[in-house]
């Protein structure tokens, strides 16, 4: 068993705080190096948490750190559309990899992760983490023990905002070469809550998408879907970035044949509606353990998702959400986009799509 695991994370921005707090919160974990093409973003974030004088390599390019630093654990998270090729070299040098949402741009670069990691025999984590949430923990436990019975259909919705000097941050937002829309971006967390709940195949999607609102963006700012379970249940999402003023909530219902529940917040984090016909477990205190109240819409799910991944890295299990998943939830919304441009309903599962194929759409 590896006692300690080297890391580097390569991306400084938006979300990397999140990852060097869950990195700082274990034991098993040695910060090594940060990566970013941009200086001031490395000293920024590592300033944030008094670390700009503890030895810390600095790299603006990731191949030269990946030779010279070596590190067993890499998290990636760039821009989405760089994830694939930088997970690929990644893989090539030997690193366990956990790679921000969604895993790639394209299914194409999903399975050639997939496949490299299994060739070179390395882990490989999409960043999920609301998975971890302690609400979602507790609602998947319901669904693993058979507490709903026949499951009827589940529905997702993501009503939050995004205004112009969000995307004037970075140039690469909502574009469909780096990002894709509201649903690639924003919505992807939620989205694959619902599929992973539902039984995770899917087999038809019907669609719509539309820009209403951000005229300065290539992607769509609204996605409406009704998805199709092998098992005979339905999904709705509604995702959207136009709510005003603020975000409003991320909310997921799961509706069967012996069960409700609604997990609500501003990120799935509390439980709201929990009705079951066993009637188990006391509701109220059930609520109040499984309920969070995280300062932003990532939650606390990093420290949980980095503590998974440590454990598979020390002793060689699988992650708790692996590549294959992180594909589940990139298919998923791109059979949405599909659907949409093409007006009709589409089948799954898909080969070959990328955001690249929606480019003009709008």
């Amino acid at each position: 068993m590896i006692e300690t695991v080297k890391y580097a994370l390569i991306g400084c921005g938006r979300i990397s705080p999140n990852h060097i707090a869950a990195v700082l919160n274990n034991d098993h974990i040695e910060l090594a190096a940060v990566c970013d093409v941009a200086e001031e973003n490395m000293e920024h974030l590592l300033s944030q948490f008094d670390l700009a004088d503890k030895g810390i390599a600095r790299y603006t390019d990731y191949r030269t750190m990946l030779r010279e630093v070596k590190p067993d654990l890499v998290a990636i998270a760039t821009e989405s559309g760089k994830h694939g090729k930088i997970a690929l070299d990644c893989i090539e040098a030997g690193c366990n990899l956990i790679i921000e949402k969604p895993i790639a741009l394209s299914l194409d670069e999903a399975d050639a992760i997939i496949e490299a990691a299994e060739k070179k025999g390395v882990i490989v984590c999409a960043c999920h983490q609301n998975r971890f949430n302690k609400s979602i923990q507790k609602i998947r436990e319901a669904v693993d023990e058979g507490r709903f019975g026949k499951m009827f259909h589940g529905a997702a919705h993501i009503r939050w905002n995004r205004s112009q000097p969000y995307y004037d941050q970075a140039k690469w937002r909502g574009t469909w070469e780096q990002d894709g829309g509201a649903l690639m971006n924003q919505c992807i967390h939620n989205i694959d809550l619902l599929r992973w709940m539902m039984g995770d195949e899917v087999t038809e999607v019907m669609a719509y998408t539309d820009r209403l609102n951000h005229d300065y963006i290539e992607a769509e700012d609204l996605g409406l879907a009704i998805v199709r379970f092998k098992n005979g249940s339905y999904g709705l999402i509604e995702g959207t970035t136009n709510i005003f003023p603020h975000n409003l909530e991320e909310t997921l219902y799961l509706f069967g044949e012996h069960g409700t529940v609604k997990a609500g917040g501003k990120s799935v984090n509390i439980i709201e509606e929990w009705n079951f016909a066993d009637e188990q477990g006391d509701v109220e205190a059930i609520k109040r353990e499984c309920g969070e109240n995280p300062p932003n819409v990532y939650g606390f799910g990093h420290t949980p998702l980095y503590a998974d991944v440590i454990e598979a890295v020390r002793t060689g299990r699988k992650p708790y959400v692996d590549a294959r998943a992180g594909r589940r939830a990139l298919e998923l919304v791109l059979a949405i986009y599909l659907s949409a441009k093409e007006g009709k309903a589409v089948k799954l599962p898909l080969t070959h799509c990328s955001t690249l194929d929606f480019k003009g759409r709008f």
